[in-house]
């Protein structure tokens, strides 16, 4: 994997398939760069150059404490400065807020592409104290009871399938990325509704979910689309369970961005 420095010397580590137009890949919560690889390969099936990366305290990045949004998205700014600038931006879940947010602040991207993105305005939102419960388990050593806290409270998925996930071989490759979970909650915390600037950005807009998802990825996207006046809405039958599909994720790509 290449480097790059953040502005506040963070490293962030990056890596790109594929020739033609830039698209920067975001990945949502718990989730690193090798886990967009398959759609990192769709995209370059369709001639582009993907890129995915680390976001900050997670694979081989760095990680700075304190980290606020606003340092997320200077490190989506250095990303996309190391591989030339102004790319198509395409985020998938709590990536997606990101996405949106930083090019609210004036990052450079061609277009963006907003997968599944998880706002709620303002129902059901979790604790306001979140990120700090958060951060006090990882500051206690137990970043996996952060990992767990996170699904539940902060995600709001069932008791149910967050034991069957702690109780599964994958629970172990998400017990490093404890930190990450403080930054992902401060980032819906702050932006879970989208800010006025969020919903004027100039970049074409495309919203994408499957349509069998959970309802509240649903009701976001279809809100998304309404606040937004350029935005549009694709549903793509091949993604399921806020898993996009890697080719027909990337076809939608390829006939909006060419």
């Amino acid at each position: 994997m290449d480097i790059v420095d953040s502005a506040d010397g963070t490293s962030i580590a990056y890596q790109q398939v594929g020739e033609g137009p830039v698209v920067v890949i975001i990945g949502g919560a718990l989730s690193t760069a090798s886990d967009a690889g398959d759609l990192a390969s769709g995209l370059a099936g369709e001639g582009f150059r993907a890129v995915t990366w680390d976001r900050r305290a997670r694979g081989s990045s760095g990680d700075a404490r304190g980290s606020t949004p606003e340092r997320e998205a200077d490190d989506l700014a250095a990303v996309i400065g190391a591989v030339g600038g102004n790319a198509i931006v395409l985020g998938h879940s709590s990536g997606s807020i990101l996405a949106l947010y930083a090019a609210s602040l004036g990052v450079p991207m061609k277009a963006l592409f907003l997968s599944e993105p998880p706002f709620r305005f303002g129902v059901d939102e979790p604790a306001d104290d979140l990120a700090e419960k958060l951060q006090g388990l990882v500051d206690e050593g137990d970043a996996a009871e952060a990992v767990v806290t996170f699904q539940l409270e902060g995600v709001g998925l069932p008791k149910e399938m967050v034991d069957q996930i702690r109780a599964s071989d994958q629970f172990e490759r998400l017990v490093p990325l404890g930190q990450s979970t403080v930054y992902d909650t401060l980032l819906a915390r702050e932006v879970s509704t989208p800010t006025p600037e969020m919903l004027a950005v100039s970049q074409p807009v495309t919203v994408l979910r499957g349509e069998q998802t959970f309802p509240v990825l649903v009701t976001a996207a279809d809100r998304l689309v309404e606040a937004i006046d350029h935005a549009e809405l694709v549903i793509v039958p091949e993604s399921v369970m806020h898993r996009p599909d890697p080719v027909a994720t990337a076809r939608v790509v390829r006939e909006r961005a060419s």
